[in-house]
């Protein structure tokens, strides 16, 4: 991104750094000298993993005008990779643009995702599909409010937007492959449908690609939003079989379930509906860190625990809980396009499934030793 100023291609703004995501694209671009990143975080322990890097870190709330300015000074765009949950995603959004523009920001890449569509898509889905804040998950209803907000915003006050809609996005340090490992080896793997549901891969370094591309497109490609993935078709049956032969367990473990007639709702999936309603969010707002700590482990306490007896075998296999989101997730049938970003941003995957896949469980393999 050649800068009219005059400055060098880069003082890119990365919001998020600490996370999965966030912590990757600054990796990759430090790395590779691409550009000269700035990480911003809320709080110090979110830089420990970046600390091995000479970088000029930022501290600033995403949800307060005022130090995300401050944080954002100086930079030629912004990446906005934060994650949370549904009240500070949207409160986010409210702020993301206006600071933008009074810090002098360009371009604004914002990291959204294909759960705007929901996770099981109606087939034919793609960036010119309307979009819905009426879904089931709140989280969804989020994304999309949050992206009518950026748009609107970037249009009133001339800020180049770039929306990226990944899907399922794996790679060391994430959640699904660490996850699905972890299931696998406890025995509670499950797949329903027989596993020929589409889940719409992107591997993080691919994600980073595209964010690259939205940094280098031109102006005229701005305004839009960009569906994003490996490249290829992957569904939840390879993802499992895959994953299973590579940390050496039989495929044959993996549960095959009937799908459920009704909404099935875990313990967890009944607390997160509480924790997204606004009031609770305000309420959580107001307790301090250390608080929330003690919370957090009280409630865990109260789920059911089934400890085993050491002297005794088991008298039944662990029993399988699905969770709403994955039930869904797994009956998607559409494979996203991303015809639009390979045309208009220029962007093609460099990282294919199985490397992805070979890299992230290696990954694991050597943070377990």
């Amino acid at each position: 991104m050649e800068q009219s100023t005059g400055r060098k291609r880069g003082n890119v703004a990365v919001l998020g750094a600490g996370g999965f995501v966030g912590s990757r694209l600054v990796e990759m671009f430090h790395l590779s000298a691409w550009a000269e990143v700035i990480p911003v975080v809320r709080r110090v322990p979110a830089l420990a993993g970046l600390s091995r890097f000479q970088l000029d870190p930022q501290m600033a709330d995403v949800r307060d005008g005022d130090s995300l300015t401050q944080a954002l000074s100086g930079c030629d765009a912004v990446v906005d990779c934060t994650v949370g949950m549904p009240g500070a995603i949207e409160a986010g959004a409210r702020v993301l643009i206006p600071a933008a523009k009074a810090a002098g920001v360009r371009r604004v890449v914002y990291l959204s995702t294909a759960s705007v569509y929901g996770q099981n898509p109606a087939a034919g889905s793609d960036e010119d599909t309307a979009l819905s804040d009426r879904q089931e998950m709140a989280y969804n209803n989020a994304k999309v409010r949050a992206e009518r907000r950026l748009f609107a915003d970037a249009k009133k006050f001339g800020i180049e937007l770039f929306v990226l809609r990944p899907s399922i996005v794996y790679g060391p340090r994430d959640r699904w492959i660490s996850t699905l490992v972890n299931e696998l080896e406890h025995g509670t793997a499950w797949l329903i449908e027989g596993g020929q549901g589409i889940c719409n891969t992107i591997y993080v370094d691919n994600l980073v690609e595209a964010v690259r591309c939205c940094l280098l497109a031109p102006a005229h490609a701005a305004g839009r939003a960009y569906l994003v993935d490996d490249g290829e078709e992957v569904t939840w049956n390879r993802l499992y079989e895959s994953t299973a032969r590579g940390v050496g367990i039989a495929f044959e473990t993996v549960h095959r379930i009937a799908t459920p007639a009704a909404p099935v709702r875990k313990f967890t999936d009944r607390l997160n509906a509480i924790r997204v309603l606004p009031a609770s969010q305000r309420l959580i707002s107001t307790v301090p860190g250390r608080l929330k700590g003690i919370i957090k482990g009280a409630i865990l306490g109260l789920r059911p625990q089934a400890l085993p007896n050491p002297w005794q075998l088991p008298e039944k296999p662990e029993v399988i809980h699905p969770s709403r989101e994955m039930v869904l997730l797994q009956q998607c049938r559409h494979r996203f396009p991303q015809t639009r970003a390979t045309k208009e941003l220029g962007y093609k995957p460099n990282v294919s499934f199985e490397e992805g896949l070979r890299r992230t469980l290696a990954w694991i393999e050597w943070a377990r030793s």
